[in-house]
């Protein structure tokens, strides 16, 4: 079991293979074929032969544009440089549901690490969104300080470049004054 899990890429690793597709949060079928060790080949007829199990919201095909897009940007292709199949896009709901589908001791451990990195993206989104919620309020604070502040200078300012007015003293004076 320990052995399965020193194989198995760290969470960090993982995370960088969740794309946004179409608002969704997924993970590409070569990229858990991989994980998985088996053949890509090999996990989509797993699915197709449990197709039930996949509804709609948990896996999706891409569009040929979606996957030479893809392509393009992993530059993976060489010998006829143009994909064979369209790839599918796994939701986190989907690679879940793969537990079930691959029961290999590997498959389990590998599904609780990439569950675990879902749930890791899903808590830095939600801590970046917190962290820009504070900014935009100190950026408020600070505008209003701003606009305090360029008040004050107007009143300011005139009374620095204005003549100075000689006041008469109040009391006694010298002859020397």
């Amino acid at each position: 079991m320990a052995e399965i899990m020193k194989a198995i890429a760290p969470i960090e690793n993982i995370q960088q293979l969740i794309y946004m597709i179409r608002g969704q949060k997924v993970m590409l079928d070569k990229d858990l074929a991989e994980l998985y060790g088996v053949p890509t080949k090999v996990l989509n007829q797993a699915v197709r032969r449990n197709k039930r199990r996949f509804p709609e919201d948990f896996i999706f095909q891409l569009t040929w544009e979606e996957g030479k897009s893809l392509r393009s940007q992993f530059v993976t292709l060489n010998r006829g440089q143009h994909i064979k199949y369209r790839p599918y896009a796994f939701t986190e709901h989907g690679v879940a549901m793969l537990s079930s589908v691959l029961k290999s001791q590997r498959a389990i451990q590998v599904n609780i690490v990439i569950i675990r990195a879902f749930i890791e993206f899903r808590r830095m989104i939600a801590a970046d969104r917190d962290l820009a919620k504070k900014v935009a309020e100190h950026e408020k604070k600070i505008t209003g300080l701003t606009n305090d502040v360029h008040q004050i200078y107007d009143l300011i300012y005139p009374l620095l470049d204005g003549p100075v007015k000689k006041v008469d003293r109040i009391g006694f004076k010298n002859k020397a004054d």
